[in-house]
């Protein structure tokens, strides 16, 4: 396999990390790694030394973002929609405002590729101002690997919480 699916979203936080309005959400982070780091298909995940992603913001201090790699998009779509990982997006709005505009892309990457944040916001830009493409996409509009011939899978890709 010469390429790998990457992917990030991002949640704008109702309160800081801090805060008991999302302490569930805080509180259930090292379990949702663990499922992640454990699940099939599993590359690397965005954390610090702390296990987690709480630090980075890119964006703003109340905006999280989540980034991971796996070996293809199928694993992803599993994890994501299929595990116990679902039970915890169900309550995302528990926990985090409403983006209106899109909050999470997919994209590939050559197989060893880890993506910079930088990387990760520029497609996420590109998904927001050109919809999807080659370059950014998300499950209910993906695009083949580079190279490949074959169509992808169309998954849906409706967040469960809204």
């Amino acid at each position: 396999m010469n390429w790998h699916i990457a992917q990030v979203n991002i949640g704008r936080m109702i309160a800081p990390a801090d805060s008991p309005l999302v302490a569930d959400f805080v509180n259930n982070l090292d379990r949702i790694n663990a499922l992640a780091d454990a699940a099939p298909g599993f590359v690397w995940r965005l954390q610090s030394d702390a296990g987690d992603a709480l630090e980075f913001r890119p964006y703003d201090d109340d905006t999280l973002i989540n980034m991971s790699v796996w070996e293809d998009i199928e694993s992803l779509h599993h994890y994501v929609y299929r595990s116990a990982h679902v039970e915890f997006m169900k309550r995302r709005k528990e926990w985090f405002e409403r983006i209106r505009e899109a909050y999470t892309v997919l994209w590939w990457v050559p197989a060893g590729h880890i993506p910079s944040m930088q990387e990760a916001v520029e497609k996420l830009d590109i998904l927001r101002n050109n919809g999807a493409c080659p370059e950014a996409f998300t499950f209910a509009h993906p695009f083949p690997e580079p190279d490949s011939d074959s169509a992808p899978s169309v998954y849906d890709d409706t967040c469960p919480a809204f």
